[in-house]
């Protein structure tokens, strides 16, 4: 992998083992020739994967003997192209210890804000081609003074060809402005009048490492407010910085492998079950009333430098974008978006190329679990056991990430997002031009979602005349899984998600498959319920509830007095009767993700979803491990839950507390997870289970199917490196794709 200081590892190393030769990198892989005794090759073979940088990943190594040749010394030779094939691409790396030391040193590096060397920094946000020099990121602007020239070129210094490599006198500066003025280019002033505004009350926008982030004090909350007005974001949670660990403790749990997350050199947001601390509360609505946070610790030396004078011991740090729309990454941009609503603006002049958010991941089952692929974890690719090599896959509608084939890799991009505003769209079209040309792929097949109205559909079907494979967005979903754990055979396949066009044209998402990467059959669903309003009843969950109600009680439902008929207007649940009666913009849905709205809306969680996803999550909230029993169910050609529902009422009559509805509910699923993959395997002799879709990210919900299913001997496979939501989807195209290419069926 490029960019994590591996040739001068290895310089170091044939150094330690008094060998002599040279290494390279080519766009390919590193290549290395050494001569001497072969007690200390060997030796020197060992160290190679033993001793490398934290952030490298070796694939494997090839050794071949050669004829010898005469070296008087080790050296690093100038990085050359020898094919199109392409070395892997570090993801950004978070600020090092040792550099972290440097802020504090008198010298050109103290309180510089760019400080990096060749364990630490920008990597993919910078690098505009291969192979990774300098020249070919945004650092070529910033000509190296002769010190860090001598420190670049010194073997012995950690900054030995480290291509960001800069100081104070050549190296990119922060500069402030406040009205779309420049206050200050001084380091020290800035972080001054930053971190006073920030404890008055301020919001503050400031340039990262990806893109731009909107800041203020997570303590206060008029100033999370206004930062919601300013974002347009009503209600869904915002993630947070925190100072340290011991700040951040004091605040969220976090066990050993959360640690190891929020620690790591990837610096990922981790969602962390919320503490309640009395001594000082979080504003109330940084995470609108959930009991979970999402926690991230300093990943930049400005960060770092910022919490040294602030007083507040966190910040919520959010991108800075307005509804869909993606991150901004230039300065212009900011200052003509934001200078009329932030308190200032911190910007830097080191363009970023490549943008990308925070990567979101939680711990569940023991795992870290990605929910949001971008800064950190991007590039690197997903190995699988199938030729991919020039296959574009465009991914879907909600939650895109493209991704593209070479050789046995599949690279999946940075999340960019929903694709329904023309930034966004304009994101979405660099990004999959900007990975062919760095990965030197030229497309031979494509892959799209089936649904035919998707703007990732359209955008395939208008590539060029280009082979084009359609995937059913389900069965992409178990194939992703599959492809991430090198899987190529029948599996039962368990995709529960919020929509997904079907065979049927109706929408799916509770699909319970016998598949392979090739084909699937469904076996088994939910039973279908209208969805009032279309796309409406998604983000107005009552539509599901009165939708699952009158399915089941008919048109005295509304003789049950549930308290959550007091949200709605009689009116309007009469209209929604009326539609469904005389089939009236009411697609048939089998969506988990519907069910779980209808229940959130039942038991007065969430009427009208201020985000994605709002009433199954606060759902989640309530269930409680210790809390045994679940509703009964009728399984038969389909999954009906009407005397669920009916459990459900009797229960919410009866005022039993809802945490324990939610918990039985929970249960109820699960159970029915594990009896119709039981079924399946009775029958198809199966036992290999893959879970996949976006419902999955309940951590409730996948832990006790995973202990369900193996206590009775299935083989579970789920996502952990790629996103179990639709961020994941594109890879499954491309392994669907592949697979059929090679029985040539395209």
């Amino acid at each position: 992998m490029q960019g994590v200081g591996f040739r001068p590892f290895v310089y170091r190393m044939a150094l330690k083992h008094e060998l002599n030769g040279w290494v390279q990198n080519t766009n390919e892989n590193v290549r290395i020739r050494v001569t001497g005794q072969p007690e200390k090759i060997s030796g020197f073979l060992i160290s190679l994967e033993s001793e490398a940088p934290p952030a490298a990943l070796i694939e494997k190594i090839v050794t071949e003997v050669i004829q010898e040749e005469e070296f008087t010394k080790f050296q690093i030779l100038q990085s050359h192209d020898i094919s199109e094939e392409i070395t892997e691409i570090s993801p950004d790396i978070a600020v090092c210890d040792d550099c972290l030391e440097d802020l504090n040193r008198q010298g050109n590096r103290l309180d510089y804000a760019f400080v990096n060397c060749t364990n630490c920094g920008p990597r993919f946000t910078i690098i505009r081609d291969l192979p990774y020099d300098r020249a070919k990121t945004t650092m070529q602007v910033f000509p190296m003074c002769g010190e860090c020239q001598k420190e670049y070129e010194n073997i012995n210094d950690r900054r030995f060809h480290a291509q960001p490599t800069a100081c104070k006198q050549c190296g990119p500066w922060y500069e402030l402005f406040v009205k779309g003025k420049n206050v200050s280019d001084e380091i020290g002033e800035i972080i001054s009048l930053v971190s006073r505004s920030i404890q008055n009350g301020r919001i503050l926008l400031m340039k990262g490492l990806g893109g731009m982030h909107l800041a203020c004090d997570a303590f206060n909350e008029t100033a999370v407010e206004n930062l919601r007005n300013i974002k347009m974001r009503e209600g869904k949670p915002f993630a947070m910085m925190f100072r340290d660990m011991e700040a951040l403790k004091k605040h969220a749990s976090a066990d050993f492998t959360e640690e190891q997350s929020l620690q790591s050199w990837r610096r990922p947001i981790v969602l962390l079950e919320m503490k309640r601390n009395e001594e000082q509360w979080l504003a109330r609505t940084v995470n609108s009333g959930l009991n979970l946070i999402g926690a991230m610790l300093p990943y930049l030396p400005f960060h770092h430098l910022l919490f040294q004078q602030l007083k507040t011991s966190a910040i919520v740090l959010t991108s800075a974008n307005f509804s869909n729309e993606p991150i901004l990454i230039d300065n212009e941009g900011a200052l003509s978006h934001f200078s009329d609503h932030v308190d200032a603006l911190v910007l830097h002049n080191r363009d970023i190329y490549n943008r990308a958010d925070d990567s979101v991941v939680r711990i569940m089952g023991g795992k870290e679990r990605v929910f949001r692929r971008s800064r950190g974890y991007v590039p690197t690719p997903v190995r699988t056991a199938l030729n991919t090599e020039g296959i574009l896959a465009f991914g879907a509608e909600l939650t895109n990430c493209i991704c593209i084939g070479k050789g046995q890799k599949a690279f999946l991009s940075q999340h960019i997002g929903d694709l329904q505003g023309i930034e966004t769209i304009r994101f979405y079209e660099q990004t999959i031009a900007q990975f062919l040309r760095l990965f030197r792929v030229k497309p031979a097949l494509l892959a799209v979602d089936m649904h035919p109205g998707y703007q990732s559909t359209i955008t395939g079907r208008n590539f060029g005349t280009v082979p084009i494979v359609a995937v059913q967005h389900h069965h992409a979903h178990i194939a992703s899984c599959m492809a991430e754990h090198q899987l190529d055979e029948m599996v039962i396949g368990v995709a529960f998600d919020g929509t997904g066009y079907g065979d049927d044209g109706n929408i799916w998402g509770s699909e319970f498959l016998v598949c392979d990467l090739m084909n699937y059959r469904r076996i088994t669903h939910f039973e279908y319920l209208p969805m009032p309003g279309g796309d409406m009843a998604a983000e107005e969950p009552w539509r599901m509830a009165v939708s699952l109600l009158y399915k089941v009680y008919g048109k005295d439902f509304t003789d049950l007095n549930l308290s959550f008929f007091r949200d709605i207007e009689s009116e309007k649940i009469e209209i929604l009767t009326r539609m469904i009666d005389r089939h009236i913009n009411c697609p048939l849905t089998s969506g988990a993700g519907r069910l779980f709205d209808a229940v959130a809306s039942m038991l007065g969680l969430c009427q009208i979803a201020t985000f994605q996803a709002e009433g199954p999550m606060r759902l989640e909230s309530l269930a409680q491990k210790n809390c045994p029993g679940s509703y009964p169910v009728e399984m038969n050609d389909t999954i009906c839950f009407n005397a669920t529902v009916r459990g459900i009422v009797d229960d919410l009559i009866r005022c039993i507390d809802i945490t324990i509805i939610a918990s039985k509910f929970h249960n109820t699923i699960i159970s029915v997870i594990f009896e119709a993959a039981n079924a399946i395997r009775k029958k198809e002799g199966i036992n290999k289970v893959v879970l996949s879709g976006g419902v999955f990210q309940n951590k409730y919900l996948l832990e006790g199917a995973i202990t369900l299913l193996e206590k009775n001997n299935f083989e579970v496979y789920t996502h952990a490196a790629v996103p179990a939501n639709d961020g994941g989807i594109a890879l499954g195209q491309l392994a669907v794709a592949s697979k059929r290419r090679k029985n040539k069926c395209v």
